[in-house]
């Protein structure tokens, strides 16, 4: 219909109107999605510095080899290994001390040579700095709550005969009686809690590997059970592994109600060691004598005379 017949037709503006109505743009009274905005900057990418914390640059560390101590560059650390550039000559199953800093000695083994390149292993059992007294009551009520199966000796300490000696071996202290237990936590910080393993620990902080990163001067909350919560102040991150100083002292007993896992007989190596890894058993197991639970029962003498 023309403009004349609209005029002259008699039809109701209102029911065909010369102009129709435009589709409103912009923000709709019940629809906060409709409003539309520009994007300024390009999509954030997703954090992918997990990916990236495994090659570290400019990084020494301190090494303890044969009780002689030597500066190392550390190439990679995580997944329970580390790769250093180093100036000293191990060879393969040697035991070396590795100093991240404070609460950060790591006791590893060599597993591969090539070059001036070492790759190393962490040990698997969570080291726990205390006494021998303080050790064995852990362990005690450790074995009695999570493998009540196992039974322990009725006699005192003073009363059993000691182990008897291991065979002489070529490596640094192999013939040292190891517990196999590892201790998990959550680490509370910034807003999120994460799956931590407990490297070692002791009565004034801990060093725990911990799959996010985790900024120097934090004070995140380490959680191992339901009695034993800590505040913590972070002191170094190297990696994935990380130093707690905690604000108070801890008591060690309290390891004793957490629940441990026991070491896996075989090393689960990290991907940038797997081409230089030649051999895939585990040197913690026999050859560095890591006890079996029953074996840690039955010579429990045995491994605090060490």
């Amino acid at each position: 219909m023309n403009i004349r017949a609209k005029i002259f037709g008699g039809m109701p503006l209102n029911e065909d109107p010369l102009l129709q109505a435009k589709s409103p743009r912009g923000a709709k009274l019940d629809a906060l999605d409709s409003v539309s905005v520009a994007r300024g900057e390009p999509k954030l990418r997703p954090n992918s510095r997990s990916a990236d914390r495994h090659r570290l640059t400019n990084e020494t560390v301190r090494v303890t080899y044969r009780g002689r101590k030597h500066e190392a560059q550390l190439i990679n650390l995580s997944g329970g290994g580390a790769m250093l550039n180093a100036d000293f000559s191990p060879k393969l199953w040697d035991r070396v001390d590795l100093h991240l800093g404070e609460h950060g000695t790591v006791e590893c083994a060599v597993r591969w040579l090539r070059g001036d390149r070492v790759g190393l292993e962490f040990a698997h059992e969570t080291r726990l700095e205390c006494t021998a007294d303080e050790l064995a009551s852990v362990l005690r009520e450790v074995i009695t709550r999570t493998f009540p199966d196992v039974t322990f000796d009725s006699r005192s300490l003073e009363e059993l005969e000691p182990a008897a000696p291991s065979a002489p071996s070529t490596g640094e202290h192999r013939g040292e009686a190891r517990h196999p237990l590892i201790w998990s936590g959550l680490l509370h910080h910034n807003y999120q809690s994460t799956p931590v393993r407990v490297r070692n620990i002791s009565s004034t902080g801990a060093m725990i590997e911990c799959s996010e990163p985790v900024a120097v001067g934090a004070e995140p909350v380490l959680e191992l059970n339901d009695e034993a919560t800590i505040s913590a102040t972070v002191q170094w991150s190297v990696g994935d592994q990380v130093g707690l100083r905690f604000h108070t002292p801890f008591d060690m007993h309290l390891l004793g109600r957490s629940k441990p896992e026991v070491a896996p007989a075989k090393w689960m190596r990290p991907a940038y060691l797997q081409s230089g890894a030649e051999k895939a058993e585990s040197p913690w197991d026999p050859r560095w004598k890591r006890l079996s639970i029953n074996e840690l029962n039955q010579e429990l003498e045995g491994f605090l005379r060490h």
